[in-house]
This record gives structure tokens, sequence and C-alpha cells, in this order.
């Protein structure tokens, strides 16, 4: 991947990052190299978590007023580049948007599609908005066999649930402080901040309690010799869930997963839903599980249990289903069948199951093993990145890889796609034999 010089000429607005300094430190990395780095700030977290006194603008408008905000900011201060985290946030849709009819390229970030050793990084979109949603299997092997790149070792885990619990605490605390410079400031989510502060401090005192509930109920599970499927629970507010399914709420997807199971499945198997690691309780998912359950007469085939490591689970499930959870790769990987009722990145005929539901529970399909490999490498050599954004070590590992990337010509997936061309311009034809340039 050709890389550019940063000049002056380079201009990069910083709009809301993941919680923590992750960002902070990212834009001080990319003003060192000599372009102009700025902020737009919605909440006072935005200001806490940024450089004193470097480049920060406050947003105290309405959500109806942003847009023509962002236009004016971007012709004055002529950008040329916006960097975001959480690509679906309203906010970020429409700078998306605008970016992308100005020719501004948008440097997008995401938890990694392969969590957790790794942070994703991608332009123009992530999971739904990705590009990855257009490349067929074909496209994946070709690029990856056009030019192999030697797989580096699984990295150290960066952090825990915790540090990101921690964090996400930490900011809307700060969010939580009376300010008048930012009182237009709604969050993307639909509760308030001091609710979802709540939610936070709720979390961190409820974990020794789950994660001993959590011991409990594996174990108890496992040594039953169970015969069981695993759901994938994903967060109420996930943009994944909200923007790339049909579902309306985690409940219309329980209610779909219970009553297609109770039809298709064995007699003998068991239906286990795991929580989503950050879940909070703002919704009552246990209560909500056993209702349905009850409902539909099989509440003795039914568990649930909170989240937490998700392997020993996988390890020993018959089968995995989700809306569109990117923990379902680690199913993949373990060359477990899944079904995904949402659109995903993994979502290819290769990788998931194409039955019906019930079908799926009676007789899981296996993925193509040597697919999900290539699928596997095409994302290391692309937009999964070592590292973490909630630990010092993990941000440290980042931001090693990441500047030269962000200041890459290509994207990085145009990138490896347009390595096979390379090596077919390297065939010369003499005589009528193929002769490779070395």
């Amino acid at each position: 991947m050709e890389t550019t010089v940063l000049t002056p000429h380079r201009k990069f607005l910083f709009l809301q990052g993941p919680h923590g300094p992750f960002f902070r430190q990212l834009g001080a990395k990319i003003a060192a190299t000599g372009a102009s780095v700025s902020r737009i700030g919605f909440n006072r977290g935005d200001a806490v978590f940024w450089m004193r006194n470097s480049g920060f603008k406050p947003f105290n408008g309405t959500s109806e007023e942003w847009p023509a905000f962002l236009e004016s900011f971007l012709t004055r201060e002529g950008i040329t580049d916006i960097v975001l985290y959480g690509d679906s946030r309203p906010i970020h849709t429409t700078a998306r948007e605008i970016a992308k009819a100005r020719g501004i390229t948008a440097h997008c970030f995401e938890e990694g599609y392969l969590r957790p050793y790794w942070a994703t990084y991608e332009r123009g979109g992530t999971n739904g908005h990705s590009m990855l949603m257009d490349l067929s299997m074909d496209d994946i092997r070709r690029a990856v066999d056009a030019q192999p790149v030697e797989q580096p070792e699984v990295p150290v885990l960066w952090g825990s649930a915790w540090h990101h619990a921690f964090y996400g605490f930490l900011y809307h605390l700060f969010l939580s402080l009376p300010t008048r410079r930012f009182r237009n400031y709604r969050p993307h989510r639909e509760v308030s901040v001091l609710t979802e502060l709540w939610y936070y401090i709720n979390k961190l005192a409820g974990m020794p309690l789950h994660g001993l509930q959590r011991r409990i109920r594996t174990r108890r599970l496992l040594r039953s010799g169970a015969i069981y499927h695993l759901v994938l629970l994903q967060l109420s507010h996930d943009a994944s869930l909200r923007n790339h399914s049909d579902f309306k709420s985690v409940e219309e997807f329980i209610e779909r997963v219970i009553a297609e199971f109770s039809v298709g499945a064995p007699m003998h198997h068991k239906l286990v839903f795991k929580a989503h690691p950050f879940e909070d309780g703002r919704e009552p998912l246990p209560s909500i599980v056993r209702k349905v359950a009850k409902s539909a007469g099989i509440s003795a085939r039914v568990l649930y249990i909170p989240g937490g490591k998700l392997g020993p689970l996988l390890d020993s499930a018959n089968s995995t289903v989700t809306v569109n959870s990117t923990a379902a790769q680690q199913a993949l990987w373990r060359n477990l069948p899944v079904y995904a009722l949402g659109r995903s990145v993994f979502s290819k005929p290769e990788l998931v199951s194409e039955n019906s539901l019930a079908e799926f529970f009676a007789e899981p399909d296996t993925p193509d093993a040597e697919s999900y490999n290539y699928y596997r490498k095409f994302l290391l050599e692309t937009s999964q990145i070592g590292g973490g954004y909630y630990t010092q070590r993990g941000r440290a590992e980042l931001l090693r890889r990441l500047v030269d990337l962000m200041l890459a010509n290509e994207d990085p997936y145009l990138s490896k796609l347009e390595s096979q061309h390379t090596q077919s311009a390297d065939v010369k034809l003499v005589g009528g034999v193929d002769h490779r340039v070395t």
C-alpha cells in the first residue's frame, strides 16, 4: 500500500470516538505528521477526552442545525478527512453522507469484527455499510491468493470488559454534570444521560454477582451433557440490530428464535440464550426469555446465561444463532454452524445457513472451513488492527499501525483487491508461454 507524505494540506476533523482517550492520542499522532487536526465536540465528555486548547469546536445547536453547521465548518476549514467511531449514530450518518458528496475521506472505527484481539478500521462505513457487504467469497479468495501474507500470531488480550465499562461510566459521569455550553445535546440513544449513567453504575456494581451466576450456570450446563444451540443476544441499542435487521427489539428476536426452535429442534435439544457482555439491565431479558419460553411450552428446554466469556459455551455448542453479532465469527472460527437473521459482514452463502431457521435447528449445516479461513485472512490483512481502545497497551498497539493506514492513498480493501490485478500484469506472454517476471 502506497503511503503519501502528509503536508499541511491534509486537514483531519474528528467527531465522536470510543469512550476514553483513544481519539485524543490518535489526533496527537496525526498532528505530529504535520497535518491539521480539529475536533467538533457535542458534550462535556467529548471535551474532557480531547487535547486541551487544540482545535476543539463545540457544537451547541440542535440536530436540525447539524448538517448546515458541518457543511459550513468543512468549507471554512478545508477539511480533507473525517474521523469517527460508530457510523450509524445520527450525527455520523449525516457526516458520512456529506463527506461522500464532497469527496472527503471518512475514516470509520468500530469494535473488532474479530474480537477481542483486534479493532476495526474501514473507510466510508462499517458493519452494514462496509465494503465487505458487496464482496463475494470469490473476490476474497482471489485477493488473498494474489498476495499471500504470513498471518500474525494472535496478540495478547488488550484489557477486559471492566476497562470498557469504566470509561463508559466516566464519560457519562461528565455528561451528567450541568453545563450551558452543550445545552442542546441529546444522546444518540433513547434514554437520558442520567439514566445511561445509572446503567453503567449498575453494570459495574453487578459484575461480581453476574460473573458468579454465569460460572455456575455454565458449569451446570456443560456438566449436564445436554445438546444445546447457543443464541448470541445483542444490546437493545446495538446499531447493527436496529439499522441492519428487520427486528424492532431484542424481544422480537427472542420470540422468533423460540418459535422456530419449538418447531424444528429435536425434543432432547436445549436452547441457551447468552447475554451480551455489556448487558446492563435496561431490558429485563431473563424475564422475557422465561415468559416467551413458557408461552411456547418449552420452559424446561430454555436457559439464560449472563454475559461474559463466550469461548467455553461455543466449544460445546451444536450451533449458533444471532441477528448479526460479530461474535458469531468466533463460532465460524470453530467451524460451528451459524444462522444470521440480520444483515452482516459475514453473511456469505459459504459461511452461514440459507435454510429456514426451523430447518437449521433440525439439522444445522456446517460452514465451509476453507472459505472462512480465506475470509479471516482477508480481514486480518486489511481492516482488523491488533490492539484495543480501552487500555494504554492496546491503544499503543493500534497507534503503531493506524497512522500510516490513514495516510495511505487507497482504502485497505481496495489496495488488497487490486493486488490481484497487479500480479496479473506481471505475467507476460513470450512465444505463447506464460513467464512470471521476478
